[in-house]
């Protein structure tokens, strides 16, 4: 029933203007209903998109929550870098990054960030 669907991720921000910013500014995101000053809807490629809401629980999830998939992730960092962006560094079983990409079990690559409010991106490569 929902396998040939269209999804798309819901993340909160503690402050929608900040993050409006973020994403306009570091990703070159704009939403679509640009009007809104409490909720914000962001399309993506091949119709995918997410949804950006206004709550005081921002920040609070510890797990990645939305992912852009890549053809190339190390230009992807080093553009993203190149507008302000942070990437994460890790060090755990299994997943340790070197210079904020992580080679991932089967060879493609992966990386993370944080956006204003406390949400966990990360920019993955294409199968």
């Amino acid at each position: 029933m929902l396998k040939d669907q269209q999804v798309g991720a819901v993340l909160p921000a503690q402050d929608i203007s900040r993050a409006r910013a973020f994403y306009s500014e570091k990703l070159g995101l704009e939403p679509e209903n640009a009007d809104d000053n409490d909720n914000l809807q962001y399309r993506c490629g091949n119709g995918t998109g997410f949804f950006l809401y206004e709550t005081p629980n921002a920040g609070t999830a510890k797990n990645t929550q939305m992912g852009w998939m890549v053809d190339d992730v190390p230009a992807t960092v080093e553009e993203l870098r190149g507008k302000g962006v942070v990437f994460e560094d890790y060090d755990l079983p299994g997943l340790k990054t070197e210079n904020g990409i992580a080679t991932m079990p089967d060879g493609s690559a992966a990386a993370w960030f944080l956006d204003t409010e406390g949400n966990i991106l990360s920019v993955n490569q294409n199968g």
